[in-house]
């Protein structure tokens, strides 16, 4: 079923990235981690639609999605950072993507981490972020999205991966096998993955040699 909603409020959240609040269609529900078809509600977009992730709560009176533009593919997201207050957004009805099992490891590269940002709010919500911890790789400091949030949520472990910039309280480099090693100490628990394809494919194989079980690496398909 096709919505067709509102935008209410669009914030900056990096120089590349805007958060887009919305209305919510009365018993519109989902569960954190979820996305949705997305597409501008234009005669020459209504047809183009593109998967994103709820970054607000289940239980907020607004949705909101967090979305990255890439200005050279000349695409929907281009689209997006030219749309103002009150033009509209056709959603579909929710369906999963990443699906929170247990605490764990959140491994995110760039605009990837959008599907963890509300099931790190849910847990935040219920006190139950201790034990989790956030592996967020980007180019350079600047592309960290809603850092200082993360920053503020007590319990939660960061490691904040730039591959293009070589800082003081950043790793540096790609989240490699070597990386991995430093950071988790044991490869039962649950992983959560996001990023580019290639990304996942690297990390996937350094975790299946450092005897992860593919059955506890939660990744989107």
């Amino acid at each position: 079923m096709s919505h067709t909603i509102k935008i209410t409020a669009i914030e900056r959240a990096t120089h590349d990235v805007h958060r887009y609040v919305l209305e919510k269609p009365d018993g519109y529900e989902f569960v954190p981690g979820q996305a949705t078809d997305v597409s501008i509600d234009k005669p020459e977009w209504r047809d183009e639609k593109r998967p994103f992730t709820f970054t607000c709560l289940p239980g907020w009176d607004r949705l909101e999605f967090t979305i990255k533009h890439y200005p050279d593919h000349d695409g929907v997201t281009d689209a997006l950072s030219d749309l103002e207050i009150g033009e509209a957004l056709l959603i579909d009805d929710p369906w999963g993507a990443i699906e929170y099992k247990g605490p764990g490891t959140f491994i995110a590269g760039g605009a990837g981490v959008t599907p963890f940002i509300a099931i790190l709010r849910s847990l935040e919500a219920q006190g139950k972020l201790a034990g989790h911890r956030l592996i967020f790789a980007n180019k350079t400091e600047a592309d960290i999205i809603n850092r200082k949030e993360f920053e503020a949520m007590a319990g939660l472990e960061l490691v904040y991966v730039l591959s293009d910039e070589n800082k003081d309280g950043f790793a540096h480099g790609f989240v490699d096998k070597n990386l991995l090693q430093q950071h988790i100490n044991d490869f039962s628990q649950e992983i959560y993955l996001c990023g580019p394809e290639p990304m996942q494919d690297a990390v996937k194989n350094a975790l299946k040699e450092l005897g992860a079980d593919p059955e506890s690496v939660t990744f989107e398909k």
